[in-house]
């Protein structure tokens, strides 16, 4: 399968899901898998990285998840990007 191109999210966005690795709180995340499928989970966000120009969360349960594959964090839905 062809990997989508990354498109960057909102840093007003970004810098919420910041706050909320500081925070170490545990939240509801909403997104969609590699293979579009819309899936959820809960989770501590642990850190944010940039692996080869694609920007991602990391969870305390060591997954992965791409920002733009994000649908609702914590309840907040991501805007569109800038």
């Amino acid at each position: 399968m062809k990997k989508k191109t990354y498109v960057p999210i909102s840093c007003s966005y970004y810098d919420e899901l910041e706050a909320l690795a500081t925070f170490k709180k545990l939240v509801h995340i909403q997104y969609l898998d590699e293979q579009g499928a819309a899936q959820e989970t809960e989770d501590v966000i642990k850190d944010l990285f940039t692996k080869e120009k694609v920007e991602y969360l990391l969870l305390q349960s060591g997954s992965r998840i791409r920002l733009d594959h994000l649908i609702k964090v914590d309840g907040k839905a991501l805007p569109h990007h800038c």
